[in-house]
Order: structure tokens, then sequence, then C-alpha cells
């Protein structure tokens, strides 16, 4: 892995041809069980220019009225959120260097002309965990900076296959996507991008010791 700043990693190419065929075809098991929605901003209750989905026992909704929390059920369908795929799983136990596992996993999808702006992620009580994010299909500028919004800040291309974690010292860094590069990757036959973040809610509680 490469350490673009303190605590982001970014590990390219960490899912092979047919680990990413195997993602996306789980993923698709995912999102028939739990459906694309489109969220929208708290106040203004405009949308978002991305789809998402989530899977895992937590996932992350956003609506003008409740804003942005995790909640144990899809907001439109009502029902529980699917299990999150092995392979997703696996990327978590891999990448993370965390004793819990993954409480959610964001599904986003980026269609042409889909954009998500600079933002901290910062809903989760567990902070010491990191997140790690896993793309497939077209690739996307991804920008970054520091854990100011006016902060200078750098870009780069994550391909399908990519991981990144935001952990550490960069768990509150300000990051986005700027574009995504139609035509990019073949993986997806209606082309796009999925990107899956896997997420520590709560705190993990410790084991007592007692003697």
């Amino acid at each position: 892995m490469h350490e673009l700043a303190r605590g982001l990693f970014y590990a390219p190419g960490f899912l092979d041809r047919g680990q990413q065929a195997a993602l996306l075809a789980a993923l698709r098991e995912v999102l028939r069980a739990a459906p694309l929605f489109a969220p929208t901003m708290p106040r203004t209750g405009k949308k978002f220019s991305v789809a998402m989905s989530n899977c895992g026992p937590l996932g992350w909704v956003s609506d003008r009225d409740g804003g942005y929390r995790y909640q144990a059920r899809h907001p439109v369908t009502g029902a529980p959120w699917p299990d999150i795929p092995q392979i997703a799983q696996d990327a978590w136990r891999a990448l993370a260097d965390h004793p819990a596992p993954p409480q959610a996993c964001l599904v986003n999808f980026y269609a042409a002309g889909a954009r998500m702006a600079l933002h901290q992620d910062r809903d989760e009580a567990d902070l010491t965990a990191p997140i790690v994010s896993l793309s497939l299909g077209d690739t996307c500028l991804f920008r970054f900076g520091g854990s100011e919004r006016n902060g200078p800040t750098q870009s780069l291309k994550l391909h399908s296959g990519d991981a990144l974690v935001i952990g550490g010292a960069s768990r509150l860094v300000f990051h986005g996507v700027d574009r995504i590069l139609p035509g990019s990757s073949m993986l997806l036959a209606e082309g796009g991008r999925f990107n899956l973040t896997l997420r520590r809610v709560t705190k993990a509680s410790v084991p007592s010791t007692g003697g």
C-alpha cells in the first residue's frame, strides 16, 4: 500500500479482475434485496447526484427530516439490509487493522455526471476504526485534503479494483469525487462506478480481562 498522507493508504489493484467480477455479482444480489434509492440533503431536500444502498446490520441514509444517520432498515422498502458480501468482509480484515468487524457497507453508484462534494465521514461513534473503500467500474477522479474544508487538496485517479483506507490521522479528512471517466472500464455492462465503503459505526466492546 502507498501512504498518501498519515493514515490514508492507497492499494492499487487490490482486487484482481476475477475478484472484481465476483464482488460485482454479489453486489447485484444485494441490490435486488435493497434497491438503490435517491437520498436527499438535510434542510434543503436537494437530491444527491449519486444513488445509494447499503448492506450490513446498519445502513447510512440521508433525508430532509431525519438528516444524516445510520438505521437498520431500507428507507423505501422497510426491509433489513442484506449481509455484507464475503469478499468485502475479507477486504476489511486484510486492510482495516481493526479488531471489530464492519457494521455498514455504503454502496454509492455514480452514473455519468455524478459527483460527491468534499465532505467528512463523521457520523460514526467509533472514529478509531478506519473506512475501507473499494472501487468497481469506471475510473473516478478522487480528491482529498486535510481536516479543514478550505485547505489544499490533491487528486488521485481510482481505478476498478483499487482500495483506499481512510483512518488514523486522516480519519476526518475532507474528500470527494470530482467526476467519473465514462468508458474507462468494461466491468459494468451499464457503465458507471460502484464505490463500497465499509465502516464501523459503534464502539466495539472490550472483553474483560478479569482475574
